[in-house]
């Protein structure tokens, strides 16, 4: 996540939060032709459709009995699908978890999981964390059970955030969860394994644009105005902006990258890209193409970069107050003010301020994606997990 405004849309969504973001892909009312009302009753003869099937972009096999949805309405369903959902989880979790936002006796500003960007740690320093993560407590039941509980319908979980360091087993680069670190257990392909048997959809955050670990990592372009002072491309240890080539990184290991997590855990419901001020149009249009053809129905966010996107994502905990029923609209917010895990940070919104944030954005038609940062031995701290679930009791009398 970043807190510079410089979040991204197709057009971009501008930095002032006095102006609304722009709708991104069609308004949830164009899945209107997909028939809404409940299934009949058990044994019950349905009324044939009007128009039939066939019209509404529901192809039949080669026999004529098997319906096959075609790709169109694949990602109609979902959008449908998107719009009542209204309330998911979304988790950061990587190596910054083990510093806990603080560095060799300093505590940062902001939000923890720009720790390395924020300290100026060294790659050949930062990296050292793999070996010493080893989150014996993490277990994907336990987090899907409390976001079940909680009400929500999806997780967004961090497949690979800024430091570049991905959570998932990544033939594109060995700095991964598995490859890396002893603990060498993927944990993407467990989240996604708990979400089936809970029932809930798994989306991937996937930082596309900046990459710290990588010295064509994106962001140069960007003022160092991160918490004030901090570069959000890694100019400590890649001084020299004349050498930089994004598009080595992004053909390289973002897209490979992306490819891995479209290709190895099943159907996901969204991705979600970050910050995407680097990538030209061409790049941006290019990648939402290679997800709508690996995943057809899988939905894509306005922070891709200046291009296509399914639906618009609001700027870091921003809470609008627009109507946004006639588009699909995600807020994003924490429940301190850390994304990632940050023990020095104990400003906990109430249960009665989510709840109140929750109802007001169901109002409105927009979603609520509330984020949890587990500590470094992945636990879900105890303070999130109270919260959300005093959220979902009603108010006393």
């Amino acid at each position: 996540m970043d807190e510079t405004g410089m979040t991204r849309s197709a057009p971009p969504i501008p930095a002032t939060r006095s102006t609304p973001p722009v709708a991104c892909g069609d308004s949830p009312l164009s899945v209107g032709a997909i028939s809404s009302a409940p299934p009949p009753p058990m044994g019950a003869r349905r009324a044939p459709s009007n128009p039939p099937p066939s019209e509404r972009g529901v192809a039949r096999s080669a026999g004529g009995s098997t319906p096959c949805i075609t790709p169109a309405v694949s990602l109609e369903l979902q959008k449908r699908w998107f719009h009542e959902a209204q309330y998911g989880m979304m988790v950061h979790w990587g190596l910054y978890s083990l510093l806990g936002g603080e560095w060799r006796g300093r505590i940062m500003p902001g939000f923890a999981e720009w720790a390395q960007a924020y300290f100026r740690i060294p790659n050949t320093e930062y990296a050292r964390l793999a070996s010493a993560f080893n989150p014996v407590c993490f277990n994907a039941d336990e987090w899907v059970q409390i976001a079940r509980d909680a009400g929500m319908k999806y997780i967004v979980f961090t497949s690979k955030h800024h430091d570049g360091f991905a959570m998932f087993r990544s033939k594109a680069s060995v700095y991964n969860v598995v490859d890396a670190t002893s603990f060498k257990r993927d944990v993407v392909e467990e989240l996604a394994e708990a979400c089936r048997r809970h029932g809930l959809k798994l989306g991937l955050y996937y930082s596309q644009d900046l990459d710290w670990h990588e010295p064509d990592g994106g962001g140069y372009n960007l003022p160092d105005n991160w918490c004030g002072t901090t570069s959000q491309a890694n100019k400590w240890d890649f001084p020299d902006n004349s050498k930089k080539d994004f598009a080595r990184y992004f053909e390289g290991k973002a897209l490979p990258q992306i490819r891995e997590i479209l290709t190895q855990y099943g159907d996901l419901c969204l991705v979600w890209f970050d910050i995407g001020s680097t990538l030209s149009s061409q790049q941006a249009n290019g990648l939402y193409d290679m997800v709508r053809s690996l995943q057809p129905g899988c939905l894509i966010n306005s922070r891709i970069g200046a291009g296509k996107c399914d639906y618009t994502s609001s700027d870091d905990n921003e809470i609008p107050t627009d109507d946004k029923s006639g588009m699909l609209y995600e807020s994003c917010g924490t429940i301190n003010e850390s994304w990632g895990y940050k023990p020095s940070d104990q400003n906990w919104k109430s249960a009665a301020t989510i709840r109140a944030n929750r109802e007001h954005l169901r109002r409105i038609g927009a979603n609520y994606l509330l984020n949890v940062g587990p500590d470094g031995l992945g636990r879900i701290p105890a303070a999130s997990a109270a919260v959300l679930k005093g959220a979902t009791a009603p108010p006393s009398p």
